[in-house]
């Protein structure tokens, strides 16, 4: 059912319009096929896509630093792999994969056409949890930064999602009220849940198809959101 109310829609952007897992694995792909060739990336990724979850969680709770993320997600990785590597050249990496990633610009399937489509009826806007410098590379070099009026990172609300305070941030950036207003992301936690708790309505990216509560909003691809939006 369409939603007749709603004048502001409030994207996630990784996992939910920028690939990120795509656009990773071929920045790592890169970095050891010049700095570490016995590395087998598809092995890597096996290893760093859950221990990079279980990292930016922490992250998202404050239990660790900007820091610590960068670090432990790939000590933690190489460690599983039994790759022996110094903590230099871990910093070496780590500092090559932010400055390479935003060079990698996949988004999924129907992001152009769901955003023309929301665009000529909505302000569009972007919340994430991601570094601010990273974030606006992304956007810039995937030609989507200017469908989007207005953009909040985790670094100018000084909390990151589910926290109610980003939320809040955002909607004031956006000078848009709550009950008119909506959030699309990949996680049920950060970007469904916050919004909710926040006070306005989300709609959950679900690409994987994972089960979840029947009253949860969700599409399966960015081009059904056009039966609610």
């Amino acid at each position: 059912m369409k939603h007749t109310i709603i004048k502001d829609v409030f994207f996630d952007l990784d996992h939910t319009l920028w690939d990120f897992d795509k656009n990773s694995e071929l920045t790592f792909e890169a970095i050891f096929n010049k700095s570490h060739p016995t590395i087998e990336t598809a092995a890597f990724i096996e290893k760093y896509v859950p221990i990079n979850q279980a990292c930016w969680k922490l992250y998202q709770y404050d239990k660790i630093t900007h820091g610590e993320l960068r670090y432990n997600r790939l000590k933690h990785s190489f460690d599983a792999l039994n790759y022996a590597i110094s903590d230099e050249e871990i910093e070496t990496i780590a500092q090559e994969y932010i400055q390479r990633l935003p060079e990698n610009n996949h988004l999924f399937d129907g992001t152009f056409e769901v955003l023309d489509y929301l665009n000529q009826k909505y302000k569009l806007h972007i919340i994430t949890n991601g570094f601010a410098e990273v974030q606006f590379k992304k956007l810039n070099n995937s030609n989507i930064g200017n469908y989007f009026q207005t953009i909040t990172n985790s670094e100018m609300a000084g909390v990151k999602k589910p926290n109610p305070i980003i939320f809040e941030y955002a909607l004031d950036l956006a000078k848009a009220k709550k009950e008119s207003s909506i959030m699309i992301g990949d996680s049920l936690e950060a970007d469904v849940e916050g919004a909710l708790n926040a006070g306005f309505d989300a709609i959950y990216f679900n690409e994987s198809k994972a089960q979840v509560e029947q009253d949860i909003k969700q599409v399966n691809h960015l081009l059904e959101l056009k039966k609610y939006l």
